[in-house]
């Protein structure tokens, strides 16, 4: 246990360079964690960038972008970067269990526990998640976050709904992996027992290895041992820093007094608790209450700031004011805007107000345009980020006007809109060929494919089309759309074809649902 502890105080060093957030939690702002019943408190952590260590139960396990932990909270553990310079962040998500689930699903002792997530007693879950797996649990996430934030009608229903997919999701990836604690052996049922109580009754100043151990009924030896052995910590170093943590916790919730706050943590006097707390968080309670408010309110400030930029951004892709648009992206960059934040809450929520405009014939196909360049203008400056941080495009799909048919300003129109829904098109050009669009689709692995013609005698090629994906087996893979001035429902239905739109702005909605 010599070399673990060597490389804890090692990485530890490097943890201020983390940044590491809570941005969800699926529970009530004024409800402290230390109140929690342990065995129902589960947290799930996913590595949104870069990559580390995470150290969870006295074990050590290298982690990556993509990489998802369930963990009960706890099991101490935590996130480090290891080398100077480095970064990583994790977006956490925290919820107790039987409040949100119900049933088998919500029982601990169940193997449906969580959907199966903690598969064969497993004390915490690891994941490794696929491109298309990240889009979607962060699509969760960010569902979540809104519905906590806005609470609408049967918001909670919503939430739960969230929670099963997200549960589901990943139970399909769960690895097993002897890097991580893998069984609930009767050592850590203790120790977890013995945490439990800790955790319950914080305040107790008398609480101590000897107390906790007779009511255990195991000898105090062994449960320092257990304890050593399963957490990696030493039973009053856990104590110590639970007891800090929530005083931590409380100086920046409340405005009780030091000395109330103190007692409620059972440090016996204060001056051991000032001597511990600077210890643990280099100022005494009082400075720390004022740093950390402090910091919070900077840190609203900039969220408020970010905002405004995006509604910016947003009314000026209305305007297509392209020049403008670009300056703001950069703006929201150097305002430390994530780049799929500028892109979904500023670029894509202004076209998408154009696209609904244009179906409501509010607008026409000028002013979608402009807001299309102004918007690809924006795009532009954000792409090296997008590429850099991983952001995938909602979907992909490949488009064209059909073989003997020139005319393009219906199907550029669509582009455009489809790109204002956030999806990757390629764009095929006019007099294309069924197999053109049949190898492209294949080539570029797009979820669908989308046919123009304006020629009534040009119709008859989309029928070929959906031949030419049957025959090369990927109709059952690929959705066809059709449109242009003389296409139909009636048309669609009888070539066999999926789906057939009247205009632009409902063509995009069309798609991008066929992707999701």
């Amino acid at each position: 246990m010599s070399d673990l502890s060597e490389l804890r105080r090692g990485i530890a060093e490097e943890q201020i360079a983390c940044d590491y957030y809570a941005e969800c939690r699926v529970i009530d702002d004024d409800f402290l964690e230390a109140e929690l019943p342990s065995n129902d408190f589960l947290e799930i952590g996913v590595i949104t960038e870069g990559s580390g260590i995470h150290c969870v139960m006295g074990q050590i396990a290298p982690c990556k972008s993509g990489d998802i932990y369930l963990v009960p909270p706890y099991a101490p553990h935590g996130y480090f970067v290891t080398e100077s310079g480095g970064s990583m962040t994790v977006r956490r998500l925290a919820f107790c269990v039987k409040d949100w689930l119900r049933g088998e699903v919500a029982s601990s002792d169940s193997r449906r526990y969580c959907y199966g997530v903690f598969r064969d007693g497993a004390a915490v879950a690891c994941a490794m998640l696929n491109s298309d797996m990240r889009r979607r649990v962060g699509d969760i996430l960010d569902g979540i976050n809104l519905e906590l934030k806005v609470k609408g009608d049967e918001w909670r229903s919503v939430v739960r709904a969230y929670l099963v997919q997200l549960l589901t999701f990943v139970g399909r990836y769960i690895n097993s992996s002897d890097k991580l604690p893998s069984k609930r052996s009767d050592e850590w049922e203790t120790v977890s027992a013995a945490m439990e109580i800790m955790k319950t009754e914080l305040g107790n100043c008398r609480l101590s290895l000897e107390s906790i151990a007779a009511r255990l009924y195991v000898s105090p030896a062994r449960l320092s041992r257990g304890f050593k052995a399963q957490s990696g910590q030493m039973f009053s170093e856990y104590l110590r820093h639970l007891r800090l943590g929530h005083a931590a916790d409380l100086l920046y919730r409340t405005d009780d007094p030091v000395e109330s706050i103190a007692g409620e943590c059972g440090f016996r006097d204060l001056p051991s608790f000032y001597r511990n707390f600077r210890e643990s968080f280099g100022m005494p309670p009082n400075t720390y209450k004022q740093f950390t408010r402090s910091k919070n309110k900077i840190n609203i400030e900039k969220e408020e700031l970010k905002m405004q930029i995006f509604e910016e951004i947003s009314t000026q892709v209305q305007c297509g004011k392209a020049k403008l648009v670009k300056e703001l992206v950069q703006n929201a960059i150097d305002a430390g805007a994530s780049p799929a934040e500028i892109l979904n809450q500023g670029l894509l929520a202004g076209m998408n107000v154009i696209g609904a405009k244009f179906k409501n014939n509010e607008v026409y196909v000028p002013e979608v345009l402009v807001a299309a360049r102004a918007m690809n203008m924006g795009t532009q400056i954000l792409k090296p980020y997008l590429v850099a941080n991983g952001v995938a495009a909602n979907g992909k799909v490949c488009i064209g006007t059909v073989l003997g048919d020139l005319h393009d300003i219906g199907k550029n129109l669509v582009k455009m809109m489809m790109e204002g829904k956030g999806l990757e098109v390629i764009d095929l050009g006019t007099d294309v060929s069924p197999e053109a669009f049949v190898n492209a689709a294949i080539e570029q692995n797009c979820q669908v494919i989308c046919c123009s013609a304006l020629l009534t005698t040009t119709m008859p090629v989309m029928a070929d089309v959906v031949k030419a994906a049957e025959a090369a087996g990927i109709r059952d893979k690929v959705k066809i759309m059709v449109g242009g001035a003389p296409v139909t429902e009636e048309f669609c239905r009888n070539i066999g074809a999926d789906c057939y739109t009247c205009d632009a702005a409902s063509a995009a909605d069309a798609a991008a649902e066929f992707c999701r």
